[in-house]
């Protein structure tokens, strides 16, 4: 597997609507495979494939490990998803803010307002149609990275204008230590 280059808004795909995925083929299944090892390798919890300069319709997510009654992580816990041409097809009243990051904008963390719960429809990577229903962190990050697939970044999303802070910022701010700004990164 190969770790692809992340790229940065300053390269036009970032913004593009990308195109649906139609041939599940070899060049597909490697792009996913190198796409879970490039957002393992950065400690991502999602990756869209705009993100890596591919325009198609794709995303892998990760979960973050669920804990035991230590706070240590629970080994095998963590949830992996490939989503293809993925569709919101329902979504709570209930919204939320909570602070998101971003692969494509390293350094930088910003407060943005998300539906609570949403409901996906997507193809796995062998073309199967999936259904998912998220909550909280969850669906949190998946509307982060079907926001990709449109070409939005969730400093387009921000609740406010001024709840936009450098890693460091956040840290002194709210008190936070580096583990817990690195589990925003999508």
């Amino acid at each position: 597997m190969t770790v692809l280059q992340i790229i940065q808004p300053n390269n036009q795909t970032l913004r593009q609507k990308a195109r649906p995925v139609t041939r599940f083929d070899d060049d597909l299944q490697t792009l996913i495979d190198n796409m879970i090892e490039t957002m393992r390798d950065v400690n991502g919890v999602g990756l869209a494939a705009p993100q890596v300069d591919v325009p198609l319709r794709l995303a892998v997510i990760e979960t973050l490990p669920d804990e035991d009654d230590e706070g240590n992580d629970i080994e095998g816990s963590r949830d992996l998803y490939v989503i293809i041409n993925p569709e919101i097809i329902w979504q709570s009243r209930d919204v939320v803010d909570g602070i998101e990051g971003c692969l494509s904008i390293p350094g930088y963390i910003g407060e943005v307002t998300r539906y609570q719960s949403v409901r996906v429809r997507a193809l796995d990577r062998h073309g199967k149609k999936i259904r998912l229903r998220l909550h909280d962190w969850d669906a949190r990050i998946f509307q982060h990275e079907i926001d990709h697939l449109d070409g939005v970044l969730y400093i387009d999303r921000l609740s406010d204008p001024d709840k936009l802070w450098t890693e460091e910022e956040y840290r002194e701010k709210f008190g936070a230590d580096e583990e817990t700004t690195d589990e925003v990164m999508t």
